[in-house]
């Protein structure tokens, strides 16, 4: 054998072997997952985000992990929803509002006054229809894994609280855009205003707003009583996160990677909403004395009108249908 053919085949074998080694180098390597959040760093739906991000290396052997973008760094929620159809976002904690979106049936949850707390809104997480809602995302090429919660819905005014529509009549409110709160602003008599949610302590502090439909969580977090005076605290409304994955990331995902990341994901959506739970608490009691407050008791009363007007204009969905009924049967 010649000394040129000992080259090669010493080349060859070189080839191979870096080949190989690039290859195993490769499979081990961490795959890392974007996750996208509209909420700032303090709320709990951020706080569950990082949850998943913190567990996720070592229930998967450390082949995936996760970056968090929180605060609508990657966009508001509608451009992260195309990114996550297109593949080119790999996940999101998703409101479950803009989430009806795609998946109109989970406009369910916004049924108004269907809920008294956190509490009664997350054992109806479990139900049937709320798996069936779920669901309807695989349409939109996303994959819907559960929910978790934020505080129940309240109206907060740049001046005076509100007790009843009498005091919202033509005052610009900003509104989650999906169609169960515009209809039931719509129905009040407000004007419901779509923007941006880190857009709004300019809004009501320029006076573009006279007003929001929020949570504790988020109004304590983006320090919207520093621009708004009147709380009226109403629980009209729970206001739902759903754990959305887009389709391609999931298809590339392993079984044993598919089932790691669910049993993580579960874990941290059920810690949130007990967090949340408490938090609830901890948030009036944080504002107390910052803003006056008003405890509408018999918010589904002065609320009556708005409140049939959804329900009618959800009547025409089975799903939403059987959801009611599950949740009211309990």
């Amino acid at each position: 054998m010649s000394i040129i053919q000992l080259t090669r085949r010493a080349a060859t074998a070189v080839a191979v072997a870096t080949t190989a080694l690039a290859f195993l180098a490769g499979a081990s390597e961490a795959r890392e997952l974007r996750m996208g959040v509209i909420t700032p760093p303090s709320h709990v739906w951020t706080q569950v985000a990082n949850r998943i991000a913190e567990k996720l290396p070592e229930a998967t052997g450390g082949s995936l992990t996760v970056a968090v973008f929180p605060a609508g760094q990657l966009g508001a929620e509608q451009e992260m929803f195309q990114q996550m159809s297109g593949g080119l976002l790999d996940s999101g904690l998703m409101t479950a509002a803009i989430s009806s979106l795609r998946a109109p049936s989970l406009q369910g949850w916004f049924t108004p006054y269907l809920f008294a707390d956190v509490t009664a809104a997350a054992a109806a997480a479990d139900t049937p229809a709320a798996q069936e809602m779920l669901d309807q995302l695989s349409a939109a090429n996303l994959v819907g894994l559960g929910y978790t919660f934020a505080g129940q819905r309240h109206i907060l005014m740049k001046n005076a609280p509100a007790a009843g529509p009498a005091d919202l009549t033509r005052k610009k409110v900003r509104i989650v855009p999906f169609p169960a709160m515009k209809t039931w602003w719509d129905a009040i008599g407000a004007v419901p205003t779509p923007v941006n949610l880190t857009e709004v302590y300019q809004g009501l502090q320029s006076g573009l707003l006279d007003g929001i439909d929020i949570d504790l969580d988020a109004m304590v977090g983006l320090k919207f009583d520093e621009v708004a005076k009147g709380l009226t605290i109403t629980n009209h409304m729970p206001f739902p996160a759903v754990m959305v994955v887009s389709k391609p990331t999931w298809d590339a995902l392993t079984e044993e990677e598919r089932s790691a990341y669910t049993e993580v994901v579960n874990e941290a959506l059920a810690w949130g909403t007990a967090q949340q739970v408490e938090a609830e608490k901890a948030n009036l009691a944080a504002l107390e004395g910052k803003v006056e407050i008003l405890t509408l008791e018999n918010g589904a009363e002065v609320f009556a009108d708005a409140n049939k007007a959804v329900r009618d204009s959800l009547a025409g969905d089975e799903i939403i249908q059987r959801f009611i009924t599950e949740v009211e049967a309990e």
